[in-house]
């Protein structure tokens, strides 16, 4: 079955349903929105943005690519998809958003192992214009979009799926977005996520919060599992395509960054926490806890 564009989305500017041409988006209002040559499209108003270029640099985006594309995070995107799938109805579509799709890895990895069972509308939003851009460059089938998860320009009530993966969370807007009975898939690191480069990296490691996960308003908590892993690292670029990828980059001293760039291999542990959200807004009989 396809892979398609999703179509539902919202001026980012009124909020109105927006129609696509062949070169544009546009509302009822008149708000025109081009689709760039590479098929992305920018719904990133400047009195959103926080900074000039928001998100990933064009290096980050270069980085996670080369890393991503080596399939050494394969088994998070692995069980990513079966947790998008697992209760997907046999037949009909399933629209699912990427709210922090970086370079458009999970997407992609999700349209494969789809294949002809399920119809996927797919949609990646991501703040970097150069990781939308890397997104749309790789796989022309998904709507592409440079875009806020404060403010998603998506209209209500029309996403079956949203993935959250090592994001940032808005889950006003995630719950506002998803169809009753949607859900929203989060990744988190674990408590050993990347645990020898922190070793390297960092003078000394701050102790683990151990704060019981609550589910959050307009979610019912489903499932959490985990996936833990070794990665061999076996050369200088791809510890640096690693580091590039995380927020320790900008957390670590220069001389823990001096201690990373020396090494010639690394072996890291992968652990990562998967939990599944449904969808239950304003329902007081879910009120956090499992309905019967």
């Amino acid at each position: 079955m396809p892979v398609t564009p999703f179509q539902a989305l919202a001026c980012p500017l009124d909020g109105d349903p927006l129609t696509r041409t062949d070169t544009a988006w546009r509302c009822p209002s008149g708000h025109n929105f081009d689709i760039a040559r590479q098929g992305y499209t920018h719904l990133l108003p400047v009195q959103n943005k926080r900074s000039r270029n928001p998100g990933d640099s064009k290096e980050m985006v270069a980085a996670r690519r080369n890393l991503l594309n080596g399939d050494f995070y394969q088994p998070i995107a692995a069980a990513v998809n079966r947790a998008v799938l697992a209760e997907a109805p046999g037949e009909g579509s399933i629209s699912c958003l990427d709210a922090g799709c970086g370079e458009g890895y999970y997407l992609r990895q999700l349209a494969a192992a789809a294949g002809e069972r399920y119809s996927l509308e797919l949609l990646g939003v991501d703040i970097s214009k150069w990781a939308v851009l890397a997104a749309a460059k790789q796989d022309k089938r998904p709507a592409w979009v440079v875009g806020t998860n404060a403010r998603l320009p998506v209209l209500s009530d029309s996403v079956d799926r949203v993935l959250c993966l090592f994001g940032f969370p808005v889950y006003s807007e995630f719950s506002r977005v998803l169809k009753p009975g949607g859900q929203l898939i989060q990744v988190d690191a674990g408590s050993e996520h990347l645990l020898e480069l922190r070793e390297i990296i960092y003078p000394a490691l701050k102790p683990e919060k151990n704060v019981a996960a609550k589910a959050p308003e307009g979610f019912i908590a489903l499932n959490t599992t985990t996936e833990r892993f070794t990665l061999a690292l076996n050369s200088q670029d791809r510890i640096a395509d690693l580091l590039a990828m995380t927020p320790h980059l900008y957390r670590a001293s220069a001389e823990g960054l001096e201690r990373a760039a020396a090494l010639d291999s690394l072996t890291v542990t992968v652990d990562i926490r998967i939990t599944c959200y449904g969808h239950a807004p304003e329902n007081p009989l879910l009120d956090g806890k499992e309905s019967t």
